[in-house]
């Protein structure tokens, strides 16, 4: 935890907890917008114009956040204009760090070892968790934007012109309506998992859980006319967002958090969408199942001895298979 840009105690999964034990999330610092002129976005100050090789993101792929942000960057083709650099998995007392893990990157502009120093570097004063995904301007050096849905937006229109894509994620004539469905699925699915999970008190996690399923049954429901995604024949954002919780389900959620009623693949139509989209636009090349396990079951306050599950091998076989066909 950062208090006035100085680590001050060693990272912990529950960030906050109100009275009843409900796990709080903390919100998001840093919220400037990349706009195509560099004019001010819907928060924050301007000066971010859209420019090739001048970000650069910061993820960790067991995150669902980070990784809905890498997702956007993939359908959108910007892995040209936008590198990428993957953080360690494992979070250690000084949460997210560089290499040290198959598939982690040192940090390429400062040598930092921990994700916290480009929060301090950003900000001499800041306070609270350094989060992924992170945003940075390379020409400036300053931290753009942490907030995943800001980043989803940001990259669906802000590189238009310098990467032209049909893909929208969020089309205007859909806009409200995603963000509707965004406000019913990120309390009960996205974050409903994690509300289970780091619960602190029995009827906390009571609530949650059973949140949680009822959510699952109502997306799988509305799955069930057939529908390839959310909203019809294209896919957005709130596909996106369902299937970053959906992928980690059977590997994380479903036994480390006690989302353990029924599994995602129980629920046929929901699994059918996580896998469309896991066959969607090189999707699949932003999963990797050996980050995700090693990342949630190395959370020492839920699995002190670090004992990182075989399974499942259906998942296992599905992220396989998508990638060899890509």
């Amino acid at each position: 935890m950062l208090i006035d840009g100085k680590w001050t105690a060693n990272w912990q999964p529950v960030q906050k907890a109100d009275e009843k034990g409900r796990f709080v999330r903390q919100e998001s610092s840093f919220r400037n917008w990349i706009t195509p002129d560099g004019s001010a976005g819907p928060t924050g100050t301007g000066g971010f114009k859209a420019e090739a090789g001048r970000y650069r993101l910061y993820v960790a792929l067991i995150c669902p956040w980070a990784s809905r942000a890498l997702i956007a960057r993939k359908l959108k083709r910007l892995d040209e204009i936008i590198p990428v650099t993957v953080v360690n998995p494992r979070l250690d007392d000084q949460g997210w760090r560089f290499g040290g893990f198959a598939g982690a990157d040192e940090d390429p502009l400062y040598g930092a070892s921990h994700l916290h120093e480009l929060y301090t570097r950003a900000d001499p004063h800041v306070s609270g968790r350094a989060t992924v995904p992170v945003l940075w301007d390379e020409a400036q050096g300053v931290m753009v934007n942490n907030e995943s849905a800001d980043i989803l937006r940001m990259f669906d229109t802000a590189f238009a012109a310098l990467a032209p894509s049909d893909i929208r994620l969020a089309p205007e004539g859909l806009r409200a309506r995603i963000d509707a469905a965004n406000a019913q699925i990120y309390p009960r699915y996205n974050n409903g998992v994690y509300k289970a999970g780091f619960a602190s008190t029995q009827a906390a996690y009571d609530e949650a859980v059973a949140q949680l399923f009822d959510e699952m049954a109502r997306m799988e429901q509305h799955f069930s006319d057939g529908r390839p995604f959310y909203f019809g024949d294209s896919l957005t954002e709130t596909d996106i967002r369902i299937f970053v919780t959906s992928i980690r389900f059977d590997a994380a959620y479903h036994g480390l958090f006690k989302c353990n009623i029924r599994r995602l693949e129980d629920h046929a139509h929901l699994h059918a969408h996580m896998l469309r989209v896991l066959n969607t636009g090189g999707i699949a090349e932003t999963v990797d199942l050996d980050h995700i396990k090693a990342g949630y079951y190395g959370i020492k306050a839920l699995n002190p001895p670090r004992i990182i599950p075989a399974g499942p091998a259906t998942l296992a076989a599905e992220i396989a298979a998508a990638k060899a066909a890509l």
